[in-house]
């Protein structure tokens, strides 16, 4: 493995996987989208429009606030949201759309903004009516984290797969996943979050041709481990991300507190 060391980050490459390890969550996500603000403008440049896939979660603030600075051709990009929970009302603050709503997709003069969702849609309706969204945006860029348990979008190990058939789908959603919307501030008690929620699949993901993977934070120390240093299997599913070509985990020290650096190199 490849390191490269600076005064405030450390770089490596596991397989394909480039990570970039910085001091805290701010410089992280603050470089994260100087980057994304490059790639989209040099897709751009080649493209008259872009699809980007946004994930919904606390891990993303200081990246989604950075991204916002930039003065980009919004008007020329497709935002998509990537996974929602079934069951709540359209208002609940704990929607995905909502966070994504409050957090830039209000604030920034998109092309179009689409949500998982429609008001009296079924689960299955709603699957089916995004699966054409997805159909006729297909994905350039993913701006995405890791959950506790590895999952991404919210393809938890239970109900990951690689190959999926399917563009979009519903799943049933794990303890640990579940619990990890408590750790988040989203939900006062395990209780009160959804069991079930859409998700776009991971096929659909890795079609994209680039990927951002924010993950700061102590609870992501294992998954972060697991990415790197487990098999490539959906017991972890962001280990996939190891085949990707041009997907980049950013971390900061709290989320790559378990890798030990000997010899020069990350274990």
């Amino acid at each position: 493995m490849d390191i490269i060391e600076t005064t405030e980050i450390k770089e490596l490459k596991k397989e394909n996987l480039r990570v970039r390890i910085y001091e805290n969550r701010y410089t992280l996500g603050m470089d994260a989208a100087q980057t994304a603000a490059q790639i989209i403008n040099q897709l751009l440049s080649a493209k008259e429009e872009i699809n980007i896939l946004f994930a919904a979660a606390p891990s993303q603030n200081e990246f989604l606030a950075s991204l916002q600075e930039y003065d980009l051709p919004w008007q020329r990009i497709h935002a998509l949201h990537m996974d929602e929970y079934v069951g709540l009302k359209s208002d609940a603050p704990q929607r995905f759309g909502n966070f994504l709503k409050e957090r830039i997709f209000t604030s920034i003069p998109f092309k179009s903004v689409n949500y998982i969702f429609k008001e009296e849609a079924t689960p299955e309706e709603i699957c089916a009516i995004y699966e054409q969204i997805l159909q006729k945006h297909p994905l350039d860029i993913v701006f995405m984290g890791i959950g506790e348990n590895g999952h991404i979008a919210f393809n938890d190990p239970h109900v990951a797969r690689f190959d999926d058939p399917l563009l979009v789908k519903i799943v049933s959603l794990d303890e640990v996943c579940r619990m990890q919307q408590v750790h988040d501030g989203c939900f006062p008690h395990i209780d009160e979050v959804p069991r079930q929620a859409i998700t776009v699949t991971i096929p659909v993901m890795l079609k994209a041709a680039y990927i951002f993977c924010m993950v700061p934070g102590k609870p992501k120390a294992n998954a972060v481990k697991d990415t790197l240093f487990g098999p490539v299997s959906t017991t972890c599913p962001a280990s996939i991300l190891r085949t990707h070509p041009n997907a980049t985990l950013y971390c900061d020290l709290d989320s790559a507190s378990l890798l030990s650096f000997k010899n020069n190199s990350y274990e």
